[in-house]
């Protein structure tokens, strides 16, 4: 989910540092918020491949398999704990 917006702030900081470079709007330096934008996707990137393994818990199944005594047909049954 990082990945996508780490990306997009690089595309953005990367064209207010690239493409603008001596623009000033309302005493703001669009130089310096690219650079600042450039930063915060590439550790937008960083953290979101850092962070890829925690989250998976995993799960854990239970399957069993009897023979209904009926009709003599196999009947599987499995539980899912989501961990």
């Amino acid at each position: 989910m990082y990945i996508g917006l780490g990306i997009f702030l690089l595309v953005v900081g990367a064209i207010l540092l690239f493409a603008v470079p001596s623009a000033v709007v309302a005493g703001v330096n669009l130089s310096v918020i690219g650079i600042i934008l450039v930063i915060a996707g590439l550790l937008a990137i960083v953290l979101s491949f850092a962070m890829r393994g925690r989250n998976n818990r995993g799960y854990t199944a239970t399957r069993q398999s009897t023979v209904d005594p009926a009709t003599g047909t196999r009947v599987d049954r499995t539980d899912v704990d989501p961990g």
